[in-house]
């Protein structure tokens, strides 16, 4: 065993669990683009999502016990608790979005509303397959690869969101534009955490590598 490996625990539990909400996030965002390609059912699919965020707090709350019990960590706390708060933001996000084409009764999901959610299962395709190199980081190249791609995603939404919101002020349903648009920005923002999470998982690889 080498100096690093008996200086940091070899108690993996942590990397358990935040792989376990990675893959929680990629189950919302597959549900979440499901609902908008297949727009029938909405408010059981909706429901599903929320299962799948309801499921996403007891990850997260389980990660903070366990931080507050643990002095020393395989990687550090700050890093742990921001990746597990950022992969919160974005289940709080699909969710809050689901929930809004339920309540604000939208007959169907604009084009580029589906186009950002693409991008947003893309994320977390990406956020998974980094987040399950971290264990060991043999491969810094190969995970940092798949972090700038997630902040490259990150500017393909921003420039839909952007389009799509000057489109939507042509329209003269002030109301209708006023949904649409808080719609929009909720799905910006989760792309925004994703970016997010891919940065934490950036800084870890540079400090563990």
């Amino acid at each position: 065993m080498g100096i690093k490996e008996w200086l940091i625990p070899q108690d993996k539990h942590f990397f358990s669990m935040l792989e376990n909400q990675s893959l929680n996030v990629l189950d919302g965002s597959k549900l979440f683009l499901e609902m908008l390609n297949n727009y029938e059912n909405i408010e059981q699919k909706q429901q599903q999502i929320k299962d799948v965020e309801h499921q996403g707090d007891d990850f997260v709350h389980e990660i903070f016990e366990e931080l507050n019990k643990t002095f020393i960590t395989p990687i550090d706390h700050e890093d742990i608790s921001g990746l597990a708060s950022a992969f919160d933001d974005v289940l709080d996000y699909i969710d809050g979005t689901a929930a809004r084409f339920v309540l604000y009764e939208i007959k169907k999901p604009e084009e580029n509303m589906i186009k950002i959610a693409e991008v947003i299962l893309k994320q977390a395709t990406e956020l998974n397959l980094a987040i399950c190199g971290l264990r060991n980081i043999k491969n810094p190249q190969e995970i940092e690869k798949r972090c700038i791609e997630v902040n490259r995603l990150e500017n393909v939404a921003d420039d839909i969101y952007k389009k799509s919101v000057a489109a939507l002020f042509k329209q003269k349903d002030a109301i209708e534009i006023m949904k649409l648009k808080e719609i929009y920005e909720r799905l910006e923002f989760a792309t925004d955490k994703c970016e997010d999470a891919a940065n934490v998982i950036s800084d870890i690889v540079v400090k563990n590598s």
